[in-house]
């Protein structure tokens, strides 16, 4: 599903990453580690074609990530999520599904299942100024599950939940294992690394140390 090949970004003299290579199959569930600077940011922006890549290439599903049809499957939670104040819940995830494409008609049955997983049942027609940290990471998680991707890209997915939504959500990514959808998790949180994912890629100082089953 992803492909990384001698992947390096230098930002002048700076090298984040250093010709890093490994690849990730179609449904497996692989976690990005490393302490801060270690590059794993550096490395998902350019996956998703944010930042370009100084050499080597990058592919999904055999596409280039230079090429949109690539991204078109993928779903994306970054590490600081933002709803704008002024609209709600359920008015976040349909501008969302209108941007990823999908249909007048069916736009309202997507928005209901999705609140229905993130179970934000009650909450989705409030504004978002009164949500919390917790309650918008929710509906961004919501949001990147819209269309039922194949791919997902999650920066930090459990950040500002509770100790019962980190379960929660724990709970919802094994749960989408048995349709096949692949997983690259950007954590800090060891035992969310193995309890969801299958394998590991970690990085130091831009540089891949080991990428194997944990």
């Amino acid at each position: 599903m992803i492909e990384f090949r001698g992947v390096t970004k230098c930002y002048g003299t700076l090298t984040a990453v250093d010709n890093v290579a490994f690849s990730i199959a179609r449904g497996e569930y692989c976690a990005l580690l490393g302490p801060n600077g270690a590059g794993k940011t550096t490395l998902v922006r350019m996956l998703l074609n944010f930042t370009a890549m100084s050499s080597g290439a990058i592919t999904i599903d055999g596409l280039p990530v230079s090429d949109p049809h690539s991204r078109l499957a993928i779903g994306y939670l970054s590490e600081q999520p933002r709803i704008p104040a002024q609209l709600t819940g359920w008015e976040y995830l349909s501008r969302c599904a209108q941007l990823g494409g999908a249909g007048s008609s069916g736009i309202a049955d997507e928005c209901a299942r999705i609140v229905q997983v993130i179970g934000m049942q009650g909450r989705e027609h409030q504004k978002a100024r009164t949500y919390s940290k917790g309650m918008v990471q929710r509906f961004c998680l919501g949001a990147a599950l819209l269309g039922d991707p194949r791919l997902l890209i999650l920066d930090e997915p459990t950040s500002g939940l509770d100790p019962i939504g980190i379960r929660e959500v724990r709970a919802l990514l094994e749960s989408l294992k048995s349709r096949g959808m692949t997983l690259l998790l950007n954590s800090h949180f060891l035992s969310e690394v193995e309890t969801i994912c299958d394998t590991a890629a970690i990085l130091h100082r831009g540089s891949l140390l080991v990428k194997d089953a944990r």
